[in-house]
């Protein structure tokens, strides 16, 4: 496939990795920083361009996106003027999105959000167990995750980059990238409340907390995401009618509790692929490769890709609804 690389940023990187991994070669890149692309060039063998001319995008096949998130408007705009399919990085604006999936859907372009975690071999043993029905309906759930932001890129400070800007800020970010494969599991909810705010002096002007309560037909969950954490860790309790599941992404496990036999089973022990050097161990790149795989399948018009657009503005409408909220009752001793 005929494939350009939008941004050479880490994301743009590990998508150039994940491409080479499933023996994609024909890959241009572009960027604007000619030390990024340099580097590209070094360090990954693609041909990298400093601006995208019509002859280019012309023959071009697909566009992968992997700008910061406030600079995809004009790239997905690019490709579907140009009847490109594309691939996007995680979102978190949703200004001028609904204009694009309907013009996308009028011409039958694919236009493929982010959905990472839903390649997650833990997230899919849980949803077998979910959506196998033999433990009844989701009742309840409790979702954590928890890291530090200076963590995600040690070599350059956060105020440099995108997650210390307010509108896309990596705690601001984080709430979609959860809430996408939460609601494929669970369902979508009906209401949503939250509290959001500043916990810890990071030097940059952000919301770095978000606490969540949702509420869907018959269940009512929680979701917090903070970027203050200094252990990394991902951790989910979800109750269904007969059993409970639990999973520690730090360690590995998904576990089902039994209430009709009140045993405890692991149902699935995932063996993580190697993170690449820099990340923390459990971020697999085998997950980001399974997604780039979904993206070639459904250019191919194989198999559609597991998330839309239009799914992905609602999931950020969510986002933009608990951020109105940010309220809660005083309460004290006096």
């Amino acid at each position: 496939m005929k494939l350009l690389q939008v941004g050479l940023g880490s994301m743009g990187k590990r998508r150039l990795r994940n491409m080479a991994a499933l023996g994609e070669k024909d890959v241009v890149a572009f960027d604007l920083s000619a030390e990024r692309r340099s580097f590209a060039e070094r360090e990954y063998g693609v041909r990298t361009v400093g601006e995208l001319t019509p002859e280019l995008i012309a023959e071009r096949e697909a566009f992968i996106i992997s700008t910061p998130p406030d600079h995809h408007l004009p790239y997905i705009k690019l490709a579907v003027e140009n009847r490109k399919a594309a691939f996007v990085e995680a979102s978190v604006i949703s200004d001028g999105l609904a204009e694009l999936d309907a013009a996308a859907r009028k011409a039958r372009i694919v236009i493929a959000p982010s959905c990472t975690m839903r390649f997650h071999p833990a997230v899919n043993a849980m949803r077998e167990v979910v959506t196998s029905g033999l433990y009844g309906k989701v009742t309840t759930f409790d979702y954590y995750l928890g890291q530090y932001l200076p963590d995600w890129h040690p070599w350059e400070d956060i105020s440099t980059f995108y997650v210390g800007k307010r509108e896309t800020s990596g705690s601001r970010e984080m709430v979609p990238f959860e809430l996408t494969w939460i609601v494929d599991l669970v369902g979508w909810p009906k209401e949503a409340v939250g509290l959001m705010g500043s916990t810890m002096d990071l030097g940059v002007d952000i919301d770095d907390t978000y606490g969540i309560a949702l509420r869907g037909d018959k269940w009512i969950g929680t979701v917090t995401v903070d970027v203050v954490a200094r252990y990394a860790l991902r951790q989910f309790v979800l109750n269904l009618e007969g059993a409970q599941i639990q999973w520690r992404w730090d360690e590995a496990f998904v576990r089902l509790y039994d209430a009709e036999t009140k045993e405890w089973t692991h149902v699935d022990n995932p063996k993580l692929a190697a993170a690449a050097e820099g990340y923390n161990e459990n971020i697999t790149e085998q997950i980001y490769i399974d997604e780039m795989d979904a993206f070639r399948e459904a250019v191919a018009g194989t198999a559609p890709f597991p998330n839309t657009l239009a799914d992905d503005i609602a999931i950020l409408g969510i986002l933009e609804a608990v951020e109105g909220t940010n309220r809660g009752a005083a309460v004290g001793r006096s």
